[in-house]
């Protein structure tokens, strides 16, 4: 039986497939980098991330689709992961990175092309930006775009 924590939006989702997701960290000073979540009720122990040298953590953990808070544990300092996207403050004045595990690679993709800001070309009414997905063609360009 999996337990699904009952402060996030995860319990919708029990049952479903666990997806893989990988952390990195680095801090050539660190000794101990742990992770700590809604995914592990907090517990640091129990997500210790991997040295591959250099001061270079890292940690590949299934979790269910859904949005996690959560924080690495360095040495014993609680912080936020610094390459999360987002965050969001926690009752200890801190704050938390947040996850959004989505239900497959695909769904993630879609995902972040939705925050991906659209710069509209001042000389043309198209859209360009980094929000094509792959295998699709690019716009057509006009003669008069042409340079």
């Amino acid at each position: 039986m999996t337990k699904q924590s009952h402060n996030h939006d995860n319990d919708a989702v029990i049952g479903a497939k666990r997806v893989p997701v990988h952390f990195e960290f680095a801090d050539p000073k660190a000794t101990t980098v742990c992770i700590a979540g809604t995914f592990n009720c907090w517990h640091p122990e129990a997500k210790t991330l991997h040295s591959s040298g250099a001061g270079n953590w890292w940690k590949e953990m299934l979790l269910a689709p859904g949005t996690y808070e959560y924080c690495l544990v360095v040495d014993g300092h609680w912080i936020p992961d610094p390459l999360a996207r987002e965050s969001v403050p926690n009752p200890f004045g801190g704050r938390n990175s947040v996850l959004r595990v989505a239900t497959s690679p695909e769904a993630a993709h879609l995902a972040d092309a939705e925050n991906i800001p659209l710069k509209i070309d001042r000389f043309s009414e198209s859209i360009t930006g980094d929000h094509l997905i792959a295998g699709e063609n690019p716009p057509e360009q006009s003669a008069n775009n042409q340079k």
